[in-house]
């Protein structure tokens, strides 16, 4: 007991000043413009770069296989890129995550609808992670010639980018506002900070893993 007594005063204190912190935190992120700011630095220089072959990165799906929010706009821009511009070939990355068809198979269908020609895509089918989404599409596409382009979310353009360089597979960035788009919205200003830093959390093992 006696030693219950000794540590219950400091791990309530504890709790208090680390909820505290993060109440700050929140409260600091949804009246300023940091969540667009550091989204923006981590996509880096914001190119509508065309190409002959553009990389799509996959994001999120449903459980019935009809894709999530974060995947339906990379898949927007990247329709867009395809209309505006000159590319051969889209490959969309992305292998199963509890879903009836992988990820590249769910963007693959929305691309198709909106006008991209199947012949076009290339999927790749195996990744479950952004290092994987590196090392088979390079796998995948490596030897072919031509501008590869990479098109995913501005936060994820970072280590995305440089998984993609660390795998030998040389690319120019096309980040997506998505963000810094979405950060313009204060109620969603908090749950975006959470994931800025649950992507900074992966950034740092991604360098510790040696991954970029």
């Amino acid at each position: 007991m006696s030693l219950w007594k000794n540590v219950r005063p400091s791990f309530i204190s504890g709790w208090i000043a680390a909820s505290t912190l993060f109440t700050l935190l929140l409260i600091f992120v949804s009246i300023t413009p940091f969540d667009g700011w550091y989204a923006r630095t981590l996509a880096g220089d914001w190119t509508d770069s065309d190409g002959d072959i553009l990389i799509l990165l996959t994001a999120d799906v449903n459980p019935d296989g009809l894709i999530g929010a974060a995947s339906y706009w990379r898949s927007v821009y990247a329709v867009r890129a395809w209309r505006g511009g000159h590319f051969k070939k889209i490959v969309v990355s992305g292998g199963i995550m509890g879903t009836p068809m992988s990820l590249a198979s769910a963007l693959a269908e929305f691309l198709v609808g909106n006008g991209v020609p199947r012949e076009a895509l290339i999927l790749e089918e195996r990744s479950t992670s952004t290092h994987e989404n590196a090392v088979f599409t390079a796998e995948l596409i490596g030897n072919m010639p031509g501008k590869k382009v990479l098109m995913t979310s501005d936060q994820h353009m970072f280590r995305a980018h440089r998984a993609f360089q660390r795998a030998g597979l040389e690319i120019v960035p096309r980040p997506i506002p998505d963000v810094a788009k979405r950060a313009n919205t204060i109620l969603e200003r908090g749950p975006l900070f959470v994931g800025l830093l649950l992507e900074t959390l992966k950034i740092c093992y991604y360098a510790a893993k040696g991954w970029i």
